[in-house]
């Protein structure tokens, strides 16, 4: 039971990320990526919250949302080559924005949920 909670979660939290990413990501070559940033930060949010609150939740509502839903829906992957291929175009101030606000957000979204 378990596994199919996360194997749904994460289609539920990867159909998500993907609707982010085509409201709000400019074109695949030109300025930053901000559907992937988007996603990141509010998983990151959502994560610190929800860990706190499904802590007494049952083993498949828990790991069905924590590593599902926000596992798909986070894209540290999609993160990693955006900011090379900003770099790779001539970017670097933009790759150099989006790596240091991915992280600084992330990590500050992940606190701010914690304390949620």
């Amino acid at each position: 039971m378990t596994l199919v909670s996360v194997m749904l979660g994460g289609a539920v939290g990867a159909a998500l990320r993907y609707g982010l990413s085509l409201l709000l990501n400019p074109s695949a070559t030109d300025g930053l990526p901000w559907g992937t940033l988007a996603a990141n930060v509010l998983g990151c949010l959502a994560i610190g919250w929800l860990a706190g609150a499904l802590a007494d939740s049952h083993e498949a509502v828990r790991l069905g949302v924590l590593v599902g839903v926000l596992g798909g829906f986070t894209t540290f992957s999609s993160f990693g080559l955006e900011a090379v291929k900003l770099a790779g175009s001539g970017q670097w101030g933009s790759a150099a924005v989006y790596v240091v606000v991915s992280n600084a957000a992330g990590l500050a979204a992940a606190w701010l949920g914690t304390r949620l």
